[in-house]
């Protein structure tokens, strides 16, 4: 049964009415202060319609909106989301502390934290908890680039040398190491697709653990120190220095995870003319009304920044960024279209329910919905998927069955993932974070945590699981 249209039409999360929980035990059992930030406006209209009375608050903290067959999921079955964390993560201390966001056909259904978000300094996990969310960076910037689309600025076939000249002079790498490298000419330029879908041929210069093998063009990354750009140009510094750079493969011909969204973030800059961190606030923060995300946490909220942590040998939890020293809590030089955000659970969630929605929430229309569609459709050479397609070792390549988009990993079958669900598209962070966003279960999904690396443990899988069984209509 869906919500009468008057209320479903005004999904709405409201972070400015996020109240902090004054325990670990309070922030476990006691969400009902927290899920107004969904839930503002909306109440507002279920009141004047005589519905406000049918909402009600779950033991365990999960909220179901009004009447639970709205949400069409089954109250008792999503408390295993709380149990299972607690008993596999949380307690072992596996992680210091997480948060859990459900939302179905624009309702809430779960809100809740767990555990610490400093364990040095004893913090239980805030409900507005800012958290660094890295390559969840990655689907914002592809939003960005793609509103440009949509002004008619560039085709996904047009190549980038349009707007970067010195990318006319690309080379493409066929063998040898440094003077003994030899080089090809492109088969063609780099288009918008590919470096909307990492298929340009960059690498991220074997600079992140766990993504790609050392190669000789990694050493060229190094050497050119191609992210060590700052100042008012950049973007265009760091677009200049990548020219230099020869292309690990022709374009379009391998999938490997990359800088390719830091190229679209430089490019937004480039053809908007207008710097980065800007045109994200005006085109979709601000519009959406993600107060907390940022580039970096400003000085009056690092009291609410999670720590960061790493498993060490010994499988215990070692602190590898203190929130109160953090590179985070300054504003950088280069911003990183590929991960460089900070933000809260429910700064994300509204930006995964604006996707749901077909590019727009609360009236506020960042993206058409056709546009959307095109985004997590399957872009990978020849339909294939990453297993086929992808070169490097990046953890997410090892999944049959998942296609990629312009900015998004897409489900393209049960039977090879083996997870429940089937047209989603999704993404994470290098500490762990993920998302995902359901068109056919009309579903969001965002969980929240800071471990290093991303792939430690299988959180997606794991909620995935817990989460579509307790889909009841």
């Amino acid at each position: 049964m869906r919500p009468p249209e008057e209320l479903s039409a005004t999904a709405t999360v409201w972070p400015s009415a996020f109240s902090r929980s004054p325990s670990s035990a309070a922030s476990a059992s006691s969400c009902s202060t927290a899920i107004s930030f969904f839930l503002a406006s909306r109440c507002a209209r279920a009141h004047d319609a005589g519905q406000l009375e049918h909402a009600s608050i779950f033991p365990g903290g999960y909220f179901m909106d009004a009447q639970s067959q709205w949400t069409g999921l089954d109250a008792g079955r999503l408390e295993r989301i709380g149990e299972h964390l607690e008993r596999n993560y949380i307690g072992p201390g596996k992680i210091a502390g997480c948060q859990v966001s459900v939302a179905r056909h624009g309702h809430l259904a779960c809100f809740k934290s767990f555990g610490q978000m400093d364990r040095e300094r004893a913090k239980p996990t805030a409900d507005d908890t800012i958290y660094r969310i890295y390559s969840m960076t990655k689907p914002i910037t592809s939003v960005a680039l793609m509103t440009l689309y949509e002004k008619g600025y560039f085709q996904l076939n047009d190549p980038v040398s349009r707007y970067v000249p010195s990318w006319k002079n690309h080379r493409v790498w066929v063998s040898g190491d440094g003077a003994d490298m030899q080089t090809e000419a492109p088969s063609r330029p780099v288009s918008f697709r590919d470096v909307l879908s990492h298929q340009a041929g960059f690498t991220y210069g074997g600079g992140l653990p766990g993504v790609g093998i050392q190669h000789p063009i990694d050493k060229v990354y190094r050497e050119l120190k191609v992210r060590s750009v700052g100042g008012a140009d950049s973007m265009q510094a760091f677009l200049d220095k990548l020219s230099q750079v020869p292309l690990r493969y022709q374009p379009g011909q391998a999938w490997m995870y990359s800088l390719a969204t830091d190229v679209c973030g430089a490019l937004v800059e480039v053809i908007a003319g207008k710097p980065f961190a800007q045109y994200l606030q005006d085109e979709i923060f601000d519009p959406l009304g993600m107060k907390d995300t940022s580039f970096f946490v400003a000085p009056d909220k690092v009291d609410r920044f999670a720590a960061n942590y790493q498993r060490g040998a010994d499988k215990s939890l070692k602190l590898i960024d203190d929130p109160a020293t953090s590179d985070f809590t300054r504003d950088p030089g280069f911003k990183s279209g590929g991960g460089g955000l900070t933000g809260t659970s429910a700064d994300y969630l509204r930006f995964c329910e604006m996707l749901r929605r077909g590019g727009e929430l609360d009236g506020a229309r960042i993206l058409g919905p056709r546009t959307i569609e095109v985004m997590h459709m399957n872009h990978l050479a020849g339909g294939k998927d990453l297993t086929q397609l992808a070169i490097g070792g990046f953890s997410e390549t090892a999944n049959e069955g998942v296609g990629f988009g312009l900015g998004f990993a897409s489900t393209m079958g049960q039977v090879q993932t083996g997870t429940l669900g089937v047209g989603d598209y999704y993404w994470g962070g290098a500490a762990s974070t993920i998302f995902w966003v359901d068109p056919k279960e009309d579903l969001s999904v965002v969980f929240m945590t800071q471990l290093m690396p991303s792939g430690t443990f299988n959180f997606r899988g794991q909620l995935k699981s817990i989460i579509y069984s307790s889909i009841i209509d």
